[in-house]
């Protein structure tokens, strides 16, 4: 099996998955738990979306660890269980892959929950410690590279990267959440991230979530214009929430359009394309027809 780098190195486009927590809210996770809980209550839910990801035609798919440190679990039954959540939950991950040669497991860092000072009160010291504990139990069961994902300040990121590399020394992908159009809910930009985290030899610098798909291919044509040889991770939402008749949150983007922008985002830079919030298997499965196709 060829490594996430080598991979990248030969050209390959990869296809990474969809969406975790909406997709489990499917079957019946409530709104504001945390999909974490899971990983330990109801694996088989967890084992059942990650093997759906592996079916749709999935290259990558992220551990169910988004909100995996002790900082977010905080009020959970889980806070003093961090190693074992995430050891469970790359377990889990490795599982589903293995129904496929050739499928990567990523272990996703989210954000931790809080602001950094001087906008809020974590320190930097709170935020690093809480992302090298989830980073090393990660690396410990076995990820083939670390997604810190989701992202909209500098100064996480960099915490969550310090922390990563401390852990050991596998591929790590960095990728921002630009829910202000271009601009992260801090006011980052793009070419902000470029200059940032490329000369610290990041495997992928990206984006996921956000809003639009066509705010989406605006960004990845900000990061290709800052750096024409960036590795582009790109995995945009199924389009923006909707409420339905009976009240509940719909995300109306078919897969075929889905699979159209992922196209759109190859064209002008992404070597990852995959979704987020609203992305089910189907779409994931549109995604890979139309990269194998292309």
């Amino acid at each position: 099996m060829s490594s996430f780098l080598e991979r990248l190195q030969n050209g390959d486009v990869l296809v990474a998955d969809g969406a975790t927590g909406t997709n489990l809210q499917k079957v019946g996770l409530k709104a504001g738990m945390h999909p974490e809980a899971w990983v330990m209550e109801q694996p088989e839910k967890i084992l059942a979306l990650e093997s759906a990801f592996v079916d749709a035609g999935s290259d990558i798919i992220l551990t169910c660890t988004f909100g995996g440190t002790r900082l977010r679990l905080k009020d959970t039954p889980y806070a003093d269980r961090v190693m074992e959540v995430n050891h469970k939950a790359v377990e889990l991950a490795q599982q589903a892959a293995s129904k496929r040669t050739g499928v990567l497991v990523a272990g996703s860092m989210g954000p931790v929950g809080g602001l950094m000072k001087p906008y809020g009160p974590l320190t930097v010291e709170e935020v690093l410690a809480a992302y090298s504990e989830q980073a090393k139990a990660l690396v410990e069961a076995g990820v083939d590279l670390l997604v810190i994902e989701t992202q909209f300040a500098l100064e996480e990121a960099k915490a969550a990267l310090d922390a990563a590399r401390q852990a050991g020394g596998l591929p790590v992908v960095v990728s921002f959440s630009y829910d202000r159009g271009t601009r992260t809910m801090m006011g980052v930009k793009p070419e902000q991230v470029v200059k940032t985290f490329q000369p610290l030899g990041v495997a992928a610098i990206g984006a996921n979530c956000g809003t639009s798909l066509e705010n989406m291919e605006a960004i990845v044509r900000e990061y290709a214009a800052a750096q024409p040889e960036l590795v582009i991770w790109a995995k945009p939402n199924a389009g923006m929430p909707e409420l339905d008749e009976q009240g509940e949150t719909v995300f109306k983007v078919i897969p075929e359009e889905m699979a159209a922008f992922a196209l759109r985002n190859i064209q002008v830079g992404a070597c990852i394309v995959g979704g987020c919030c609203g992305s089910t298997p189907a779409h994931v499965a549109a995604i890979a027809k139309a990269v194998a196709e292309r």
